[in-house]
């Protein structure tokens, strides 16, 4: 069945239209909030709201059930209109148990929703939880006076559900989260048919379980059902479709992104693409991904660690192939030698980075920009390479071509900074027409290129690029390796003189990278006196705090930058118009570092480092206090 626009005429239940939304699904790591989440999305995606998610889970492959560090959550914030974040505070939460519950109550705004799942808060899970014996926080008069509180036994209505169904009591427990989502799509309207259709396909088509595909429809269903039943909501909710521009669209992650990305990258280049990686949180999905797409000229290695993935890679750009790797910020760390030597080498290479929260280990599942010094930096020498930063999921795909692009044009390593946030976030995409791209020229010589035979050295005017040969070619064998090159001739020399030659000439290949890259562009208040200048994945945190100022009066400018290293040829002269210039980032102030040494810009950092964006009230108020003339 399908939500209906108007509620049953027996339900005392009114009918709310809302233009945002954000709900959060939380339970254990094993409740499956991950997939519950997804679904909901993708049911929003079909309904035609604009949506930005935010999936959190814990690193410990299995933390000990029912404690707070096996919380699982999934937050989307949905709207009529364009939105750019999850959202900050909640307006529903559904909590699967009591550590649920204590990880994320703080986020439910005064008067949200909160569904608990009554029958796990027994005395042994409120224990595991950390609360004593004799407190259930959903006693609390406090809980109660704030919120809109429903206990709901989620555990015990499901099995009622599923009674008849001959399977067994761990396979009737799995189903109680699509009980919790049929609650939750009937509240706000959400059609059953996705999800019904995707139970069905992948249960039953794809892995030959038709019972269980049974189960968690009939769950889904009798959750629905409930909902519409019980009268104990007083009301529901309506969000309309927000006014997206014409064309056809998807759910689309920021490593689902790249994928598409990297392999359009390569039918753009008429050239087959070997991905080379070992797995890594958050990174890992770009090599799962890639791996199904060997009929679009994308071959993958799962190599045995990072160095080995990186120098793999390096190997399919020697032999003439579009050579990439994936990593997170230790992987990064590990692959800084070999990345130096594909610099050395001058061949085309692309590293993607999928920053986390460090250092070290540190919080593999949590987000932070702290990789940018180590993409600038992070090798041994003066080893100059092209550093670009997404910044949103659907960025990823542009970001991933041009990547390829610069990396072919420019015969050096081309590094993308992606993050956590980006690379799990989801948003929806217009599916670009790709005869828009221009083709990605390569070409492979087969002719000496002086008189005097093939000069592997020789530059590019343009570009400083050296020529990218296919070894075996007839008349151009050559020497390559890591010990500095004599210009032109590619001969080993260590003559003085010639290692700085050759180094500015590294280095003026990167800067010449400058000429086609776009230069920045400023939106909000142009007449302003302040300058928000961003990077990577703020993008969203920083256009919604500022559009919260400008509806407030106060309207700073903004900006967000893609070219890290080199950076658009006009970023000094925009930066010079402004008084102000703030940086806020998820690092100790890293651009603001950089935009300090090269502009002499006394920039102002907004920094934090706490494993998420910014919010963006609090974004928007320490904002404000630096333009009223305050710290922030």
């Amino acid at each position: 069945m399908t939500a209906t626009s108007t509620p049953p005429e027996h339900s005392k239940t009114s009918l709310i239209s809302k233009e945002a939304v954000a709900i959060r699904f939380c339970g254990d790591s094993g409740d499956g909030m991950q997939l519950t989440g997804g679904q909901f999305t993708n049911t929003t995606a079909v309904v035609g709201n604009d949506f930005s998610t935010f999936p959190d889970f814990p690193a410990e492959i299995r933390a000990p059930k029912g404690t707070t560090f096996g919380v699982s959550g999934f937050q989307i914030q949905f709207a009529s209109h364009n939105i750019h974040t999850p959202g900050d505070s909640i307006n529903a939460m559904v909590a699967m148990n009591p550590a649920a519950f204590k990880m994320n109550i703080e986020d439910v705004e005064p008067g949200g929703i909160v569904i608990a799942n009554d029958d796990e808060f027994n005395k042994v899970n409120l224990k595991k939880a950390g609360y004593t014996e004799e407190t259930n926080p959903l006693d609390d008069d406090e809980i109660q006076r704030r919120f809109q509180l429903f206990r709901i036994p989620i555990s015990r209505l499901t099995r009622e559900s599923l009674a008849e169904s001959g399977m067994g009591a761990k396979d009737i427990d799995r189903c109680r989260n699509m009980y919790a989502l049929g609650m939750a799509y009937w509240l706000y309207q959400r059609p059953l048919e996705p999800t019904i259709d995707h139970l069905e396909s992948y249960f039953q088509d794809k892995k030959g379980l038709p019972e269980v595909a049974a189960i968690n429809v009939r769950a889904l269903k009798a959750g629905y059902h409930f909902g519409e039943t019980a009268e104990m909501f007083p009301a529901r909710f309506e969000v309309p479709a927000a006014p997206l521009e014409p064309g056809l669209y998807r759910k689309i992650s920021g490593n689902e992104a790249l994928v598409i990305g990297l392999a359009t990258a390569s039918q753009l280049a008429k050239t087959e693409m070997l991905f080379a990686g070992y797995p890594i949180t958050p990174a890992s999905d770009i090599l799962h991904g890639l791996s199904g797409l060997k009929h679009m000229g994308v071959q993958t290695f799962q190599a045995e660690d990072e160095i080995a993935a990186v120098c793999a890679a390096i190997g399919a750009s020697f032999a003439g192939q579009i050579g990439v790797t994936g990593t997170s910020g230790p992987g990064l760390a590990l692959k800084g030698e070999a990345m130096g030597l594909a610099m050395m080498l001058e061949l085309p290479l692309v590293i993607v980075d999928v920053q986390r929260a460090g250092p070290a280990t540190g919080m593999p599942t949590k987000t932070e920009q702290a990789d940018l010094l180590q993409a600038m930096y992070g090798r041994s020498g003066e080893a100059p390479v092209i550093v670009l930063a997404a910044s949103s999921p659907s960025d990823c795909f542009d970001t991933a071509i041009e990547a390829v692009r610069l990396a072919t044009r420019h015969m050096c390593p081309v590094i993308i900074l992606s993050d956590g946030g980006i690379a799990n976030g989801a948003e929806p995409w217009r599916i670009p027409d790709l005869d828009s791209y221009e083709p990605i020229v390569i070409e492979h010589p087969t002719v000496p290129n002086s008189e005097d035979g093939f000069k592997p050295y020789v530059r590019d005017e343009k570009t400083g690029a050296r020529p990218w040969v296919i070894p075996g070619t007839p008349g151009l064998d050559h020497r390559l390796g890591g010990l500095e090159k004599e210009a032109e001739t590619g001969n080993v020399c260590y003559d003085g003189d010639n290692h700085d030659s050759m180094s500015r000439a590294r280095q003026a290949k990167i800067d010449a990278a400058a000429d086609i890259i776009a230069p920045i562009e400023v939106h909000g208040g142009v007449d302003s006196s302040t300058l928000v200048l961003g990077w990577g994945g703020t993008s969203g945190s920083i256009e919604a705090a500022v559009s919260i100022l400008s509806q407030e009066g106060e309207s700073p400018a903004y900006a967000h930058l893609r070219h890290i290293n080199p950076f658009p040829r006009n970023l000094g002269q925009v930066l010079s118009q402004y008084q102000k210039v703030i940086i806020p980032e998820i690092n100790m102030g890293q651009l603001s570092m950089l935009i300090r040494a090269r502009y002499l810009i006394d920039a102002i950092g907004i920094n934090e480092l706490k494993g998420r964006s910014f919010r963006t009230r609090e974004l928007a108020d320490r904002i404000r206090a630096i333009m009223d003339g305050g710290d922030s």
